[in-house]
């Protein structure tokens, strides 16, 4: 099952359970990632991401003392972060729709909900590294583009009846 070129990426693996870790990097080794690190607190993970940026980062939502949310958006809109397009794969318990919307809107790349599977990981690391999406930036909002399906759809599209578009400024991550 280990997938070759994601041998080269560098992880940041961010829950305060122990265990969760372990299992997490485990199955991150059988699908062949072989440079992983790990924090157990979101102030021990924004030091490693000042010290040496990974190019992803996994983090759990529900911690102790400050949640992987926040951490979230510290990397996406904080003057000082390393790498404001920096994969960011989300995982929870939870699986409510408001929840999802919620981290999304954050500037999540991809969300698990546990217990995650190595099929289910090695979907979102793909999505992340083979097909990721570009970066918008509105009044509001900065992160991946939130849009999944571009085809178009049933029904009128409203968007174009907007009198003066609010500005939409589509960007692409910077090369590694």
């Amino acid at each position: 099952m280990e997938h070759p070129y994601l041998s080269k990426i560098r992880i940041l693996i961010v829950d305060d359970q122990s265990f969760s870790r372990q299992l997490l990097r485990r199955i991150l080794g059988v699908l062949g990632c072989r440079r992983v690190t790990e924090a157990k607190s979101v102030e021990l993970a924004w030091n490693a991401l000042l010290l040496s940026p990974p190019d992803m980062l996994i983090v759990d939502w529900e911690m102790e003392e400050t949640d992987g949310l926040e951490l979230v958006r510290r990397i996406r809109h904080e003057k000082d972060s390393p790498d404001m397009y920096m994969p960011i794969i989300m995982l929870t318990a939870h699986s409510e729709l408001p929840r999802i919307e919620t981290a999304r809107d954050a500037g999540v790349n991809e969300f698990i909900i546990k217990p995650l599977s190595a099929e289910t990981l090695f979907k979102r690391l793909d999505a992340v590294i083979e097909h990721p999406r570009r970066f918008v930036r509105i009044k509001d909002y900065f992160g991946p583009d939130r849009r999944r399906h571009t085809g178009s759809f049933p029904g009128e599209d409203r968007r174009t009846k907007t009198p003066k578009p609010a500005p939409t400024i589509v960007e692409e991550a910077p090369a590694s």
